[in-house]
């Protein structure tokens, strides 16, 4: 005979193995939103995952993606309504213009979907603090299209920063720079100032101002200029910030559109600095260049393999919806990196040093 108390532990603890033995065995059943490239790419990224599928998709247009779809065994759906309704579908991945976000991802949740929204994840902060309530109210798990985070040699890199050698946070620069939209029409939403407000700082550099705030923390003011040198588009075609953190720190950050590909971020401390560099683009899975350098001492060089950060991040928030892991990006995080973004298309207008 057991006593009242260790009935209840064992009936608690057999709850707890079912619910593990469930989860266990379940995939994430995904829809994407956006049939553009990216939303492509993020099909094929995901097709080899043990933790999430994506089985349907809906888009503007059905015809042109026709082919694709069949490839991939995707399921169509004319609207974003009639995939909403679909009770087999767990989750939707946004890959929409950037204005469209905040709609759409509070249809998803309103649908009681867990969502992942590309970045940036909207264009105004009060809009990222209504995405962000809505989610936390109905318990979704707001993913975010930030993968440099995932980067071996960017985990290293923080974990570097964190630590007590290397001393107190002094300056952290980045650049990132490439040609990869220079292709494109120059009337293509991602040039315009609607869509894509401080030249290339929505398509790439959004990436270093979330790693920013994870290493460095909030920021209290910037100063931001752009220009339009080559490209024609609305939005311009380079971009410089410089920042100030609220811990006294700061920040340099340069995007330029049209230009060989470049990809450094930098972060120096009082007793050593510390530097990745992209050999290439992440797209080709080329090895990451990590250098440390201490005062006094010869600059130490290490390369660390490329992975799939992109599967890595979408996996992680997988996890999380599972209840098998938690997810690295805070809410707080979320909001203040769209805040970011809105400060330095505030200040390029009004020419001027903008406190956020």
């Amino acid at each position: 005979m057991i006593d009242i108390v260790t009935y209840y532990s064992i009936l608690s603890l057999t709850k707890t193995i079912k619910l593990f033995i469930r989860s266990d065995k379940k995939m994430l059943n995904a829809a994407i939103l956006g049939l553009g490239w990216w939303g492509k790419h993020i099909i094929k990224t995901l097709e080899n995952s043990n933790l999430i599928q994506v089985t349907a998709a809906s888009s503007k247009s059905k015809e042109k993606h026709s082919q694709f779809l069949e490839q991939h065994r995707i399921k169509f759906y004319d609207t974003y309504a009639e995939l909403l309704s679909d009770s087999k579908i767990d989750a939707v991945i946004i890959c929409t213009p950037n204005t469209q976000h905040e709609e759409q991802v509070l249809q998803a949740i309103d649908s009681k979907k867990q969502v992942f929204c590309e970045k940036p994840m909207t264009l105004k902060k009060e809009s990222a603090q209504i995405m962000i309530q809505a989610a936390k109210k109905s318990k979704i798990i707001l993913g975010i299209g930030h993968e440099r985070r995932f980067d071996p040699a960017m985990e290293k890199f923080k974990k570097t920063i964190n630590s007590k050698i290397f001393g107190e946070k002094m300056h952290i620069e980045a650049n990132w720079s490439h040609d990869i939209l220079a292709a494109l029409d120059s009337n293509n939403w991602r040039g315009s100032n609607s869509e894509a407000p401080a030249g290339g700082m929505t398509g790439t550099g959004v990436h270093m101002t979330d790693l920013f705030l994870s290493m460095f923390g909030s920021v209290e003011g910037l100063f931001a200029q752009s220009s339009n040198r080559v490209l024609g588009f609305e939005t311009g075609d380079l971009c410089v910030v410089l920042m100030k953190f609220k811990n006294g720190a700061t920040g340099q950050l340069s995007v330029v559109s049209k230009t060989p590909y470049y990809c450094r971020l930098t972060a120096f401390g009082d007793n050593m600095w510390t530097e990745v560099r992209d050999l290439k683009h992440p797209m080709f899975k080329a090895e990451t260049e990590l250098t440390t350098c201490r005062i006094g001492e010869a600059p130490i060089k290490e390369f660390y393999p490329a992975i799939d950060t992109i599967k890595s991040n979408i996996e992680e928030w997988s996890l999380a919806i599972l209840n098998k892991g938690s997810y690295r990006f805070t809410d707080q995080e979320k909001i203040e990196n769209v805040a970011i973004l809105e400060a330095i298309n505030q200040s390029i207008l009004k020419k001027k040093w903008v406190e956020l």
